[in-house]
């Protein structure tokens, strides 16, 4: 039987006399298996609870590419609106570089217009004026590489999956090419300034919050 000065412990303490005291019974090994009397063990959060924090990198001088000019794309870059590493898929990627040089780059098209679109969430401090340069990745069939974003047209609504399997924004370096795309594969086009916060909130996939 439990001494009665048991019962006086605090509920955790207890539940470990309990455990003791049970242990030697025919009955200990399953009434040890109850939760209460399980030890405790941490609780992880929910992936999309998972935030992963995509400092922008800093420019090389050693690369001899004008701080503002478009760069390759560094293995380790994680896009700071999804967490995605835009090095995998480069025929999508966008960039963007701030007027210090350091830059952020973007698994596609949509993740860079969002960021654009709501930069107090995902850079704190940064203003939009601190933008000195937007290149998207042309997916023309002239592949042109990178463009400038901001003269770029884009196709909404097309059956283009881009790297999150899900609605996309696929960049052309004209207009023309970009109404031939739509032509093939649905959707319209659209100028960079088209694309508002109403449309890109039909685009949102909720995987990275701040």
């Amino acid at each position: 039987m439990l001494a009665s000065s048991t019962l006086a412990l605090p509920w955790s303490n207890r539940r470990a006399w309990l455990a003791l005291a049970l242990a030697g019974t025919a009955g200990g090994a399953a009434l040890l298996a109850h939760p209460w009397l399980r030890p405790a063990t941490g609780v992880g959060l929910p992936e999309d609870d998972v935030c992963v924090v995509a400092p922008p990198l800093p420019h090389d001088p050693a690369s001899g590419l004008a701080p503002t000019a478009a760069r390759a794309i560094p293995p380790q870059a994680r896009c700071p609106v999804c967490g995605m590493f835009p090095a995998r898929a480069p025929d999508w990627a966008a960039q963007l570089i701030f007027d210090g040089g350091d830059a952020h780059f973007f698994d596609s098209p949509l993740s860079l217009l969002q960021y654009l679109h709501d930069m107090p969430r995902y850079s704190p401090g940064r203003a939009p004026g601190s933008v000195a340069a937007l290149y998207v990745t042309d997916a023309g069939p002239q592949r042109h590489g990178w463009i400038d974003a901001r003269s770029a047209w884009y196709v909404h609504g097309s059956d283009a999956r881009g790297p999150m399997r899900a609605g996309n924004l696929p960049a052309f370096a004209t207009r023309q090419a970009a109404q031939d795309f739509a032509a093939r594969r649905g959707g319209q086009a659209l100028a960079f300034d088209e694309v508002d916060a109403r449309l890109l909130a039909t685009l949102a996939v909720p995987v990275h919050r701040h």
